[in-house]
């Protein structure tokens, strides 16, 4: 075999496949907060891999979910009369722990990309149902990240994101991130009667890990209800537990039109996502006798083996306490990160809002070199630790829900012992 063909041919995303390809590191397992590589190499996995794997890995009870169900009813649609037992469950569940009254549970297959364009969807479509048709646009922040999809890349504020491939939907528009007088007067500008809805993670993710300023979400949040603006609340990374609640939108009082999550709501160990609409939102199309139908939908919308893990996470969580967990372990967090913010190379530690944290590199020192973030992560992978770049600005921390006070302090001294050695 020539070396050239034992290259896999795997495209990964988000990557350079010019320089990656041969070099990839292969995982092969994983238990608790630790995954092993095809060389026998134990990593501390501080990213819960990308943000989801809340319970930690190899949790036999949810491998177990997906085999018990498969042997019953593997795949089966749920396109207009169908249903099955495992999705009326986990609806029932996650309309329990919503933050809004009369939740109805829309469930898509894949990652939050899926919940994005869903929910974009979903509130052109409400308007019209409600007869104003004209309210069309859809509002992003900078900074945010809504997923990969067609409404998720023209809504998403990191310009590497979104720069390579034009305004994939018209009637979107971006206000800064911290700004609520900037929403009010882009709503003004716009005109309110043409705008739908604005998109607002509780807590920024991939863009650099940016807690909300104080009293900004309440702020935003009133000026779309004087506007008569859907507020949509983006909670793929901070549903079901990351925040220390069950929802980052009840940890900050608000009370969204729709809310949109993935990740944690099967820990990763299934493709799932779903959408939760508010009473309001619901009322045109579930209203009886309506006409009003929401043309969209999934091959594997609300999938019975995906739906039955979910299930199963959400029993395990609770059973664990593992929201509980979180919250208690989040000044433990910040109290292990926070000496970083005096490194030379470091500007800031963001940290303090449940096990959520971003160390920025510093900005003076990222020109000069402009290949020191992408050096830092492989000098921490090197020490048995992974991370990854935010925006090319930070270092992202999100570990599993199940980690221990002693792999906190572990990270902590990773980042540390790399920053040291990748600045002499």
């Amino acid at each position: 075999m020539s070396s050239e063909s034992a290259v896999s041919p795997l495209w990964n995303p988000f990557a350079n496949m010019a320089s990656l390809a041969g070099q990839a590191i292969t995982m092969v397992r994983g238990e608790g907060c630790w995954v092993v590589d095809d060389q026998g190499r134990r990593y501390l996995d501080a990213l819960a891999s990308l943000w989801y794997c809340n319970v930690g890995h190899g949790r036999a009870e949810l491998a177990d979910a997906a085999a018990g169900q498969m042997r019953k009813l593997a795949a089966f649609q749920a396109f207009e009369y169908y249903s099955n037992p495992p999705a009326d469950e986990l609806a029932r569940r996650v309309a329990e722990l919503a933050p809004v009254t009369g939740a109805k549970v829309f469930l898509t297959p894949g990652g939050g990309s899926d919940a994005v364009d869903t929910a974009a969807k979903l509130a052109r479509g409400y308007w019209r149902a409600a007869g104003q048709p004209a309210k069309q646009v859809c509002l992003g922040r900078t900074h945010a990240y809504h997923g990969m999809n067609a409404y998720g890349t023209s809504l998403g504020g990191i310009p590497a994101n979104t720069d390579p491939f034009g305004p994939l939907v018209t009637g979107v528009e971006r206000v800064p991130w911290d700004d609520p007088a900037a929403l009010g007067k882009a709503i003004e500008q716009t005109g309110a009667e043409r705008v739908a809805a604005f998109f607002c993670e509780p807590v920024i993710g991939a863009g650099g890990v940016y807690p909300p300023p104080e009293g900004y979400l309440a702020r935003v949040r009133d000026i779309c209800r004087q506007h008569d603006v859907l507020f949509i609340a983006d909670e793929v990374i901070t549903g079901f537990g990351r925040t220390g609640r069950w929802m980052a939108s009840e940890r900050f009082g608000l009370d969204p039109d729709l809310i949109t999550t993935a990740k944690g709501l099967s820990s990763g160990y299934a493709p799932i996502g779903a959408v939760i609409a508010a009473e309001r939102v619901a009322e045109p199309f579930w209203r009886p006798g309506s006409a009003e139908v929401f043309r969209h939908g999934y091959t594997y919308s609300a999938h019975p083996t995906a739906c039955a893990v979910a299930v199963a996470n959400l029993d395990l969580i609770e059973r664990e306490q593992l929201v509980s967990r979180v919250a208690a372990l989040e000044p433990v967090l910040a109290a292990a990160l926070r000496p970083l913010a005096a490194h030379p190379l470091v500007t800031e530690v963001r940290a303090g809002t449940g096990l959520l944290a971003a160390v920025e590199i510093d900005e003076t020192a990222r020109a000069a070199d402009p290949g020191l973030g992408q050096r830092l992560v492989a000098a921490i992978r090197e020490r048995g630790v992974i991370t990854r770049l935010l925006r090319g600005v930070a270092l992202q921390v999100s570990p599993p829900f199940v980690i221990t006070e002693a792999e906190i302090g572990q990270i902590a001294e990773v980042f540390t012992a790399a920053l040291d050695a990748v600045g002499t």
